[in-house]
């Protein structure tokens, strides 16, 4: 199956892992996120090819997740921003570290502390209901048939 396929799947899950889904994007943005913007930064920061780093952003901007902005007009030279659809990604990184802090930090620690600017306190983030307000588990979950499946 291609990933043009997995684009089209009626799955949440699979139309995301077809912009997200390769091992560079996810380490991207989150470098955009630590505050990383430029061409040069992103590639010196992840060691990533010169080349696959092109693609990967051309793509990210394709798809809305980033926007490119002329920062210099000559020579022209860009940086990257994340667009609304991109800083929505933010809980999904948080909720990696949070898994990767737990299971694979191999008795280290974690290496970033992410602290609330709001109360000042480090935090462990944690999934909870829109609705309540109470922390939310695979086991608290039912799932239903939404409108977005077809029938078929």
């Amino acid at each position: 199956m291609s990933w043009n396929e997995v684009a089209d799947m009626p799955c949440s899950v699979a139309r995301s892992l077809a912009i997200l889904g390769d091992r560079w994007t996810l380490l991207i943005i989150r470098n955009v996120f630590l505050g990383a913007r430029r061409f040069a930064d992103i590639q010196s920061q992840l060691g990533v090819p010169r080349h696959v780093l092109s693609v990967r952003l051309r793509r990210l901007v394709d798809d809305g997740v980033l926007v490119k902005v002329a920062y210099q007009a000559s020579p022209a030279r860009y940086e990257y921003k994340l667009t609304e659809m991109g800083r929505d990604l933010y809980p999904v990184i948080l909720s990696l570290v949070a898994w990767g802090d737990r299971w694979l930090d191999q008795g280290k620690g974690p290496p970033l502390l992410y602290r609330h600017r709001a109360c000042d306190h480090v935090f462990t983030p944690s999934l909870a209901c829109s609705h309540c307000g109470e922390r939310v588990s695979a086991t608290d979950v039912r799932v239903e048939v939404g409108p977005g499946l077809s029938p078929t």
